[in-house]
């Protein structure tokens, strides 16, 4: 029992509270994780609105270490209102595709915001008005059968983070993502492409069916040879899908090959490692001429 007793504790539980708003309050709650130097730090931000929390102080909040995570709540169409005040011409760009206008968007109405398209441009837009917090942004709805009025991103500074989160709402998922299943989510034409990914079985088999061609694309766009950490860091910036049906992806493509360090070929996904290598086979198939076109 004693050297029990004299083990040191690994789990130390410190409560604060603080009364002021959230921006007043941060510099307070930066300087008590910096000081504990805590390698691991989660910021759970569950804000009502959208001003609560600033962009500039999550882009703050993520460099206090290599390892931190951010869960972000917010209202998009305060969102929305906020980039249209702020650089409309931007905005405005960014659904023209969808003919909305930055106009358009001051007035936001039920039946505007059911619409799949619209979900899927306004997760295009707060990706790219907040990717510059993070290198990982998992820009997905909250379900919300009274309208799609809230998301919840997750942000993270590496792949693994992203890697387990994704895992997590497959799992348990109860939010959802309109445009590609397997890699670049956002790489579609909204006239024929795009789909409600709900994080559920038939969505798994439809991400299966995408990444078969993306994989070997993006191997491709590399020089025919990445090593897995190479793979990861840039594909999960950018995908929905589980780590499982990625891995079953790349050993099912009859054009790619996972290698071990020793130049072994992987036959599980299940045993793939950071240190292996993903590259195309000498004699591959046809898949480039399949694959999707090339952007113009």
């Amino acid at each position: 029992m004693a050297a029990i007793k004299d083990k040191p504790s690994k789990l130390h539980i410190r409560t604060q509270y603080f009364s002021d708003p959230f921006e007043l309050a941060y510099p307070a709650m930066k300087a008590i994780v910096e000081g504990g130097r805590y390698r691991s730090v989660i910021f759970n931000l569950d804000q009502y609105g959208h001003a609560d929390v600033q962009v500039a102080t999550v882009q703050d909040i993520m460099r206090i270490t290599a390892s931190t995570e951010v869960f972000y709540t917010f209202a998009v169409q305060t969102l929305m209102t906020y980039l249209s005040k702020r650089d409309p011409a931007l905005l405005e760009r960014q659904l023209r595709h969808l003919s909305i206008t930055s106009e358009q968007l001051r007035h936001l109405d039920e039946k505007l915001m059911s619409k799949k398209e619209w979900l899927g441009a306004a997760e295009k837009t707060v990706y790219e008005a907040l990717k510059v917090c993070a290198p990982f942004v998992s820009p997905f709805s909250i379900r919300n059968p009274d309208g799609w009025r809230y998301w919840m991103l997750h942000l993270a500074n590496n792949y693994r983070a992203r890697q387990v989160y994704n895992n997590v709402l497959h799992d348990n998922g109860e939010l959802d993502h309109f445009g590609r299943s397997g890699l670049r989510m956002f790489n579609y034409n909204p006239a024929n492409e795009g789909r409600l990914y709900l994080f559920e079985e038939n969505d798994r088999v439809a991400a299966r069916d995408q990444l078969h061609a993306d994989i070997p694309n993006l191997v491709m766009e590399a020089g025919d040879v990445m090593t897995m950490s190479e793979f990861y860091e840039t594909a999960y910036s950018a995908t929905p899908a589980h780590k499982d049906d990625i891995h079953a992806a790349m050993l099912e493509n009859e054009d790619l090959e996972v290698l071990t360090p020793e130049g072994g070929v992987r036959r599980k996904g299940n045993t793939i490692s950071v240190e292996d290598t993903l590259r195309l086979k000498k004699q591959r198939s046809f898949f480039p001429m399949f694959g999707p076109k090339p952007k113009v």
